[in-house]
């Protein structure tokens, strides 16, 4: 009887131990479900954003359209209604996450600008004169950048030396 205890304590450990591995295993499954679930939604994210980048992309092309032509329909009645669509236009991408880059009489930054001219001026160097193609951004992404022209700073001065100073020292 002594030994028939014995081989139920043992068969008892025995199954015990296996239970706990078994639910080891199911926690470990249960992470790694939940991980695999967490990658997926981000990855399932990342493709609609691309999807809609790549969109936006396409529809910049129109808006660079309306804002070439709204300039010469100025005596036109068109002209309202244009502006009108490309109004409901940018409220439909900006709900999306489209914004436009301002630039004009700010600093210059490669990663939101470039430049396409310099002018000698006045003005601070790398100051925006002029925003000759306006950039974009996709939320935080710069989808396309402004195309720009920056100030190159010139004292009056300095036209007598060519920007250049003379050393006085004898």
């Amino acid at each position: 009887m002594a030994e028939d205890l014995e081989q139920i304590t043992n068969d008892l450990e025995r199954h015990v131990k296996l239970a706990e591995d078994r639910l080891n295993q199911l926690k470990y499954l249960q992470a790694d479900f939940e991980n695999y679930r967490k990658w997926s939604e981000k990855e399932k994210a990342v493709v609609i954003a691309l999807a809609n980048e790549s969109l936006i992309k396409d529809l910049l092309v129109i808006l660079d359209d309306f804002d070439q032509a709204i300039p010469s329909l100025e005596k036109e009645e068109n002209r309202e209604g244009l502006l009108m669509i490309r109004k409901k236009m940018m409220k439909i991408l900006s709900e999306y996450g489209l914004q436009p880059i301002e630039c004009e009489g700010k600093k210059f930054d490669p990663h939101f600008h470039e430049v396409i001219s310099k002018e000698r001026c006045q003005q601070e160097s790398d100051t925006i004169l002029k925003d000759f193609s306006t950039g974009y951004q996709l939320k935080s992404k710069v989808i396309r950048p402004s195309k720009v022209k920056i100030a190159e700073h010139f004292a009056e001065n300095e036209g007598e030396n060519n920007g250049k100073r003379e050393d006085y020292r004898n």
